[in-house]
């Protein structure tokens, strides 16, 4: 992982950019879909071993978590959010750790990718956002369940590109997956991806639902065959969200969907990734497995609110060689 050899390198890539085309999609090959299995005891042996195999310290560890940063889509998916918390955390996505931290560290304009809200917050997030360089995501179609009347979820995506989101993140049908009905996902995602427009969608499996990881690895892969941008593992109110076992089958699948279409799309674990290390993990597992390009937010993204927290606590660890107490690094 020492690629990274100082945290002014991670500065020239902090915000999302298209260097490539987007996944055009391709027609459903169930021939292909049905192909795919899942050895789930090889892939629980691989996952087990990475939290182990891979240890970086010093500035090192400096440099990884503060490319960690720049890949959080920061969030707050409550169901008393309010503004004044939406201002706050667009705020700190913009000041994501103490100036003088960041002038320590030579980054002292270091950002999170994106911030994450409901549709209702969009507007809010926009302006409180403006200027920033930092887009706005939405979940979207009927968020976390998914099972509003399709017309209203597809009409919700309208509204929340209408109100300046840049990025939607859409939830699939589980029952799709859960029937073996491949062509009622693909039709849902390739609608859900047009009506999207120019905005980027990523694809809520909702993996903790899916029962098996062989579900997993042929929904990821319907849904990309459908043109999406990003394929992520959970909305957060599973309760099992993000595994490494899920994220090697996903990120798998997206290897394979490149090879077949030279198209890259983008992996986003969310929910239950809230310390520094376990950032490391999945840092180290996306360049082991698909390689640098996937180290950048047009690629990989965190769904977190409190990791960023820890985080913070760790870089100012480097600077000062003092923890903080975790109260000093609130976001709201």
């Amino acid at each position: 992982m020492d690629s990274i050899e100082s945290p002014q390198d991670v500065a020239t890539s902090q915000l999302p950019s298209l260097h490539e085309p987007r996944n055009e999609g391709m027609p459903l090959d169930l021939d292909w879909v049905r192909s795919v299995q899942a050895n789930t005891s090889a892939i629980e042996r691989r996952a087990a071993t990475l939290p182990g195999r891979r240890s970086v310290k010093k500035e090192y560890q400096a440099a990884w978590l503060a490319k960690a940063i720049t890949l959080i889509d920061l969030t707050t998916l409550a169901g008393d959010d309010t503004e004044g918390r939406v201002r706050r955390l667009c705020a700190k996505a913009k000041q994501p750790v103490s100036p003088a931290i960041l002038e320590q560290l030579g980054l002292p304009d270091l950002t999170t990718g994106a911030v994450c809200v409901y549709h209702d917050m969009v507007p809010t997030a926009v302006e409180a956002l403006s200027g920033s360089g930092i887009p706005v995501a939405a979940v979207s179609t009927g968020f976390p369940a998914g099972l509003s009347p399709f017309r209203l979820r597809i009409a919700e995506i309208g509204e929340s590109v209408a109100a300046g989101a840049a990025e939607i993140d859409i939830v699939i049908t589980r029952r799709h997956v859960l029937q073996g009905n491949w062509q009622a996902l693909y039709d849902e995602m390739a609608e859900m991806r047009a009506a999207c427009g120019e905005a980027h969608v990523k694809a809520i499996l909702a993996t903790g639902e899916l029962g098996t990881l062989r579900n997993v690895a042929r929904a990821s892969l319907v849904c990309m065959m459908a043109g999406a941008d990003f394929i992520k593992t959970s909305t957060g109110k599973e309760s099992v969200n993000a595994t490494l076992p899920v994220s090697l089958t996903m990120i798998r699948a997206i290897r394979a969907y490149r090879e077949r279409t030279g198209f890259n799309v983008g992996y986003k674990p969310a929910g239950g990734i809230s310390k520094a290390k376990d950032a490391l993990v999945y840092l180290s597992l996306m360049k082991e497995e698909l390689g640098d390009r996937w180290l950048q937010p047009d690629m990989f993204r965190f769904g977190a609110s409190s990791l960023l927290g820890d985080i913070e606590r760790q870089l100012e660890h480097f600077v000062t060689g003092s923890y903080s107490a975790s109260w000093r690094h609130a976001l709201a």
